[in-house]
């Protein structure tokens, strides 16, 4: 579904990323792990446009999208829940739902949509006209992930879904990513949360200093005294 080739991004003199190189399947969940400053969430932009690259291509079902506008991205069904939720603070959950969908004119589909991610998320559903300044981490981020589907992803790129939760909700995000991912949805996740990604992702690379030194299944990542020492505290 994904190929990314020699993706290269710097910043005046320094280089975020130096040509790396992976793919995704359609399907799947891949998740890119490393530690503060590798790269991983340069890498998200990249993908999406939002950030220039130095050089590299991307490829997403065929189409060469390295030099598309990041509208247009999200219209192919390249879609990403950005680190730090950023939520439309001042408007309310239904309203930020809506906001997902900016790029669609189908009105029936777009509720039926709404119905759905309701369904993922019944907390929503029970704040639909709270003001999403006012939720919790937890529901913020559900509401960031919600309104990401809005847009009907076919690829979901995902930014430290679980950045300062509680364990508890932690796994609950975690169980709704694997559910949205059963559904049919495609996944890239970039998570800190090392032994979480490993532990749902079919696949994984690691990247360090903004290069990428090993690709693995997740399950024998997860086993590698190595990465057990590197990433997973032991």
């Amino acid at each position: 579904m994904l190929t990314v080739n020699n993706l290269t991004v710097q910043y005046g003199a320094i280089k975020a990323l130096h040509g790396i190189s992976f793919d995704v399947k359609q399907g799947e969940i891949i998740t890119l792990i490393g530690s503060n400053g590798a790269g991983k969430t340069t890498t998200l932009h990249a993908l999406s446009n939002i950030i220039k690259k130095s050089a590299g291509q991307v490829i997403f079902d065929g189409i060469d999208i390295s030099a598309s506008a990041p509208d247009r991205i999200v219209k192919y069904g390249l879609v990403q829940v950005p680190e730090g939720r950023r939520l439309f603070a001042n408007l309310s959950v239904q309203d930020n739902l809506e906001m997902g969908a900016y790029t669609r004119t189908d009105r029936a589909g777009i509720k039926q949509d709404i119905r759905m991610v309701f369904d993922f998320f019944p907390r929503l559903k029970e704040r639909s006209r709270q003001i999403a300044g006012t939720l919790s981490g937890g529901e913020q981020q559900m509401l960031a992930m919600g309104r990401a589907l809005m847009a009907r992803p076919r690829l979901l790129l995902m930014d430290e879904p679980s950045m300062g939760l509680a364990p508890l909700l932690v796994d609950e995000i975690f169980a709704i990513i694997k559910r949205i991912n059963e559904a049919g949805t495609t996944i890239l996740l970039v998570e800190q949360n090392a032994f979480k990604a490993l532990s749902l992702a079919s696949r994984a690379s690691i990247l360090e200093t903004g290069e990428i030194i090993r690709t693995d299944s997740a399950h024998a990542l997860l086993h590698d005294d190595t990465v057990k020492r590197a990433y997973l505290g032991g």
